[in-house]
């Protein structure tokens, strides 16, 4: 049997059924017993058994041609001729091995931090990790519902059990959020399925549709995807669930899920309704520039650093969407291709810089049991190493030049330049505005005289953290001064969708 085949089943399923085995073993309150210890190894060995399978994904992927790879269809519902379809292109792949090379980290960083209910725990990521991928490879639009819908009962569980204080409220506000998005999505889809017959997204994408029909299903859509990104106004779900969800759950959360929204514009906003999306180019645009500039203040106010973490993931995935919708800005299809290469590599980016920064606020939560920017100071003096990490980090999450921040960020910026003069200076402001709020933290978290008794007594990394931030560190700096495979792999199915897109429907 080829297992090739049935890779992207392999990558969906697999950390499913890990999942399942490590709440299998359970629970152990005794951290280095053997049940303990069986049930976290297998929980880091599925999620890096994925991880390297994933490889194979990358190395089979063919960058030459634009259509699916990988492709799996099976009959799953018959009567309503809906199909068990998966299949994977340049935009997706990227997202995929996101996923798989961040949930490892996510495991080990989790790994003798989380004493309460810990098989749950583990075994709620695995799932969520499956539930991702199927996202990223689902070709019917049933099945990409499933599987969008169902990351959220994962997440749910993960804030609700082991985050903060307010983590009941938060849960209830991320999952209303999301949900009501989601319902208008399938209120689309249902009605795409009664034009073609089929859930299959490419027959949706081939739909004849008017401009009213594709304005209504563009704005269902968006309320759907702007939740998830979040774009402003509907982003205030996201600072409450970051602030009370657990390391782990922000690590994911920041990382991975808010890129289910940009994902979802490049598969089906745009292909399906070229010409609502087209109409509505310009309101997307704005939303983002305000999101660029004035949440960027609103992380400047922030004395919590994971609000101010938060708030500046909406500002910059403000940064994606405005590289998606410059499409009809632009006469040359060189700065179309260029602004959603950017949203991608943005997307790919700021996966990897506000998972380490989240990560970063982890490892000073566990030792100090506080968020608040005011309980710290002079972290630089009792954990040099830890502070040149963060350094590092938020130098990235700034923009510096050599880091990932800044690659795809530049290509934004120079594809709104091509399009309009005042585009390109507001979304220019998040470097100003970015290195402020970012080093505004690090100045009073990270430098200056030992604050209190409490920073004295801090200790630096251990192993395993150290492991973590420095995959990470060697993740950003690769993505900053080698951007190339990375954007190699998404330029012909970017060029093909371009193509795609400026083709009307009317």
């Amino acid at each position: 049997m080829n297992l090739s085949q049935y890779l992207l089943s392999i990558l969906i399923w697999l950390p499913i059924a890990g999942g399942v085995v490590a709440l299998a073993i359970g629970n152990d309150d005794e951290l280095g017993s053997s049940r303990s210890s069986g049930m976290r190894f297998v929980s880091l060995g599925t999620s890096l058994l994925t991880f390297v399978i994933s490889i194979g994904l990358y190395q089979g992927f063919d960058n030459g041609t634009s259509a699916m790879q990988f492709v799996e269809r099976v009959s799953w519902i018959p009567s309503l001729d809906v199909w068990y379809y998966l299949g994977v292109d340049g935009i997706s792949v990227p997202l995929i091995l996101l996923t798989t090379f961040i949930t490892p980290l996510v495991v080990i960083a989790g790994w003798d931090t989380i004493k309460v209910r810990p098989a749950q725990y583990f075994a709620a990521f695995l799932i969520l990790e499956g539930l991702m991928i199927g996202v990223f490879c689902a070709l019917d639009g049933l099945l990409f519902y499933v599987f969008w819908e169902a990351m959220l009962i994962p997440m749910f569980l993960i804030i609700g059990v082991w985050g903060g204080e307010r983590r009941i409220y938060a849960t209830i506000k991320f999952f209303l959020y999301t949900f009501l998005g989601s319902v208008l999505m399938l209120v689309a889809f249902i009605y795409l399925y009664g034009l073609t017959g089929s859930f299959d997204l490419f027959k949706f994408m081939n739909a004849p549709l008017g401009l009213l029909a594709q304005q209504l299903i563009f704005l269902a859509f968006l309320l759907a995807f702007a939740v998830k990104v979040p774009m402003w106004p509907v982003h205030t779900w996201l600072p409450d669930a970051h602030v009370e969800a657990p390391t782990g759950g922000s690590v994911i959360l920041a990382a991975i899920m808010l890129k289910m929204g940009g994902y979802g514009f490049v598969r089906l906003s745009l292909p399906i309704v070229p010409d609502g999306s087209a109409y509505f180019a310009n309101f997307v645009i704005a939303l983002s520039l305000i999101a660029v500039v004035y949440i960027g203040f609103v992380a400047l106010m922030q004395k919590d650093m994971k609000k101010l973490i938060a708030y500046s993931s909406i500002a910059h995935m403000g940064f994606v969407t405005l590289g998606f919708f410059l499409l009809w800005s632009i006469t040359a299809e060189t700065g179309t291709v260029l602004g959603i290469s950017g949203g991608m590599v943005q997307m790919v980016s700021h996966g990897l810089i506000s998972g380490a920064l989240f990560l970063c606020v982890g490892v000073l939560y566990d030792r100090v049991h506080s968020r608040q920017i005011a309980d710290y100071g002079g972290v630089a003096n009792t954990m040099p190493v830890f502070a040149a990490f963060m350094v590092l980090f938020a130098m990235a999450n700034a923009g510096l030049p050599g880091t990932s921040g800044f690659v795809g960020e530049f290509m934004v910026i120079i594809a709104s330049f091509k399009a309009n003069f005042w585009y390109a200076a507001l979304a220019a402001t998040t470097l100003v505005l970015g290195a402020a709020y970012t080093l505004w933290m690090i100045k009073r978290v990270v430098y200056g005289e030992v604050a209190n008794d409490n920073v004295a007594k801090l200790e630096d990394l251990n192993r395993r953290e150290f492991i973590v931030l420095a995959i990470l560190a060697i993740s950003v700096l690769l993505v900053g001064l080698w951007p190339a495979p990375l954007v190699d792999m998404m330029n012909v199915t970017i060029e093909d969708l371009v193509r795609q897109v400026g083709q009307s429907k009317l």
